[in-house]
């Protein structure tokens, strides 16, 4: 006897036909726990796929896709265990709930180990295994979607690192593509967190100076006094503490690029300083007299106003416009919320692979 499929459970009954919910695929020896699933499901807008025994279960998984698998733990042909395990050998991603007994529950927290996102006894209730199945269903799908997402995006803009896919994203990522081989000073705006930094990286990375360094200068966490030597470097004798020479961020990002995360922090004497790198490709280090001849692609951000503190004498005019060449805007996650799913599935993932946390599916749900 073969599986049923849930298209010929639609043809018997109306209310079985398949919808966009998903598709599950029930494997039980015990006629009446199969209809009552199939029913149970098929209400609840499954399309639902039955099959008698481990045989059929594997043929079944074997030809179709499923959402996911409702799993007998005791079988009279093969061990819902043994089915587990050669499944899991070949496919990690399908959700697979197992079916059990009240007195078989050590053998369902083993199938959890083995791979089992879940345990479902008998008798079960309706409304919480619906909301479990659900649940499972749609985080699945999301992981899925993130994951797509993530290849969609490295297949056009190669941008790995940045998740989104609100169509205020898309079109910055599309200006970035395309700003990107420029040798264009860029500024960045945007609030604290929504990723200026990557964004300049995303930028490095796909210019003609991907292969030299990348600089990050956090220009608001550095003293006005040592921010100098740190951009433009020092001789041995610069100043009292100065013992030996050193090289300045700009002489190590010569053919790359360097980054000013809050720019409009900087101090009026080095922002001088900076113009003229800009205007003159040169700087003199701190306590010489050799001008230095430098290529370096100057990208900035900011969370500031920077017309503003234009206006009230705090940042000068000329470097401003230096700067705004090219202005990208970044949005706040509020004004893009349909990427929140997907950052929080990014996030959850990341910590938990830095961190060795594998939790049950129950847990991670949750």
């Amino acid at each position: 006897m073969r599986a049923e499929s849930g298209a010929e459970a639609a043809a018997r009954n109306p209310a079985a036909a398949p919808s966009s919910k998903g598709r599950v695929l029930v494997i039980d020896d015990e006629p009446h726990i199969r209809e009552a699933l199939e029913m149970l499901l098929n209400l609840d807008g499954y399309a639902v796929e039955l099959a008698q025994n481990a045989a059929q279960g594997m043929a079944a998984l074997e030809r179709s896709n499923y959402d996911l698998v409702l799993l007998d733990l005791m079988m009279p042909d093969r061990s819902g265990m043994d089915v587990l395990r050669e499944v899991r050998e070949r496919d990690r991603e399908t959700p697979i709930f197992m079916v059990t007994a009240y007195g078989s529950i050590e053998s369902a927290v083993e199938a959890l180990k083995l791979g089992a996102n879940d345990y479902v006894t008998k008798p079960w209730d309706n409304d919480k295994l619906l909301i479990e199945i659900e649940r499972m269903i749609s985080k699945r799908r999301l992981e899925s979607e993130n994951t797509h997402l993530r290849r969609a995006l490295k297949q056009r803009y190669s941008f790995p690192n940045i998740i989104g896919k609100s169509e205020r994203m898309l079109r910055l990522l599309d200006l970035v593509a395309q700003v990107a081989p420029s040798r264009s000073t860029i500024l960045i705006t945007g609030e604290t967190g929504t990723g200026k930094e990557l964004i300049a990286q995303a930028i490095h990375q796909h210019s003609p100076r991907s292969k030299h360094m990348f600089v990050a200068v956090h220009s608001a966490s550095i003293s006005p006094e040592l921010l100098e030597s740190t951009l433009f470097g020092h001789v041995r004798g610069a100043f009292t503490t100065a013992l030996y020479t050193k090289k300045g961020y700009f002489e190590v990002a010569d053919k790359g690029t360097i980054f000013f995360d809050e720019i409009g922090t900087i101090a009026p004497e080095t922002q001088a300083k900076l113009l003229r790198v800009i205007q003159e490709r040169e700087f003199t280090p701190l306590g010489s007299n050799e001008v230095m001849k430098v290529d370096v692609r100057i990208l900035a951000a900011t969370n500031a106003d920077l017309r503003r503190l234009v206006e009230d004498g705090r940042f000068g005019e000329d470097l401003y416009y230096r700067l705004n060449v090219i202005n990208l805007a970044l949005p706040p996650l509020r004004e893009r919320k349909e990427d929140v799913p997907l950052l929080v599935g990014h996030f959850f993932n990341k910590y938990c692979r830095e961190n060795e946390k594998f939790l049950d599916e129950q847990r991670r749900s949750t």
